[in-house]
């Protein structure tokens, strides 16, 4: 974490320090399982769009820490958020077409995005 961020007023609900790397490492290897497992079935235009869309929402995974951390955004990191939860939303439909285990895989990630989103509206509101 960084300075600014314990400067915040933080709502309630909100995790320690601790639990961020602890979580992520969990759902990060669900992620990666999820992944390989739709990268293991055969092609087709379902799995393209599968593809496709689990590395866009990665894209935006990364990019909210730089926008909240780095560039003391809670306002685009909310709209970052808002992005990723819909197309995680997509992700996980497409997932759940191939695989009734990626799609289940990903549950906990999604679960964790919309406790994001919670986070970083509150964040919003009360800072």
């Amino acid at each position: 974490m960084n300075e600014w961020y314990n400067t915040l007023t933080k709502p309630p609900l909100t995790p320690p320090a601790s639990y961020f790397p602890v979580a992520w490492g969990i759902l990060y290897t669900l992620m990666t399982i999820a992944f390989f497992v739709i990268l293991s079935k055969p092609h087709s235009q379902d799995k393209y769009i599968a593809v496709n869309l689990f590395l866009f929402q990665l894209v935006l995974n990364f990019t909210w820490s730089y926008v909240f951390f780095e560039m003391k955004s809670i306002s685009l990191g909310l709209l970052d958020v808002i992005f990723l939860l819909i197309l995680l939303i997509f992700t996980v439909i497409y997932f759940f077409k191939l695989s009734k285990l990626a799609g289940i895989l990903l549950i906990p990630y999604l679960l964790q995005v919309i406790f994001a989103l919670y986070l970083n509206l509150g964040f919003l509101i009360l800072n």
